[in-house]
């Protein structure tokens, strides 16, 4: 463990907290940089989960205050998500390091593709949150994005994101208080698996945890008075890097 891999975590993380509250997106940048400082990608992906664990009490705790807190859909919406990280989780531990780091790499360009095409700006409202069967239709969605979540992570603010606004047709601010309800509920239940199998680095965990926390708690102000528009070409050149480096591009 060297000192300077310790301020590129704590930096890395900062900046990680702010996105992942005004759009989503920041474990791009968290994962690949602590498989870059010399951990497995289990390991990575457990330890991340510590960070965003943190940082999501200190967002669910300031969207709060802030009068944003709907905690009967995240509750409706967070358990399903819950029970299909659990499954995500085990896929995740049990992948093959070098296949895990080339479809996090796919998933990256992916992604960064949607931001950019923005699709959210074509999608109205389709469902209200008062029917019984929308409602089960939105929980076997959440289900789906918990897999995700459970074995990726990253990038699953957005697919969160996009869901909400057609499932509620919230504001952006509404549907990102939601979101880190959702989030944390599954990331409590995933990150279990994560910790009895091992994969937790309880040091970068730490360093990472405040960086985020830091980063979180300003995101989370910012988000409410300015939204998220700037932020998005930072991190789509820093994720793309990533996702070059991960593939052995370069």
């Amino acid at each position: 463990m060297r000192i300077i891999d310790i301020i590129i975590i704590l930096i890395t993380g900062v900046v990680a907290g702010f996105i992942n509250v005004n759009a989503g997106g920041g474990s791009f940048l968290t994962i690949p940089m602590l498989i870059f400082t010399g951990l497995p990608p289990a390991v990575a992906n457990g330890t991340n989960r510590i960070a965003l664990t943190f940082a999501n009490i200190i967002a669910v705790y300031n969207f709060k205050k802030k009068g944003f807190f709907n905690w009967k859909l995240g509750l409706a919406l967070g358990i399903p998500a819950a029970l299909g990280a659990i499954v995500g989780a085990f896929i995740s531990i049990n992948l093959p390091d070098e296949l895990y780091n080339t479809i996090l790499a796919i998933v990256i360009i992916v992604v960064l593709i949607i931001i950019i095409v923005n699709p959210q700006k074509y999608i109205k409202r389709a469902i209200i949150e008062t029917s019984l069967k929308n409602r089960i239709f939105g929980a076997a969605i959440f289900f789906c994005v918990g897999i995700y979540g459970g074995v990726i992570q990253a990038g699953v603010g957005f697919l969160i994101i996009t869901s909400l606004i057609f499932l509620t047709g919230y504001s952006l601010v509404k549907i990102n208080s939601l979101k880190v309800i959702i989030v944390l509920i599954y990331m409590l239940v995933s990150l279990l698996v994560f910790i009895l199998s091992g994969n937790v680095n309880w040091i970068y965990a730490l360093v990472l945890s405040v960086g985020n926390g830091i980063g979180a708690y300003a995101g989370t102000r910012f988000a409410v008075k300015h939204g998220d528009k700037w932020i998005k070409v930072v991190l789509i050149i820093a994720a793309f890097i990533m996702a070059l480096k991960l593939l052995n591009v370069i």
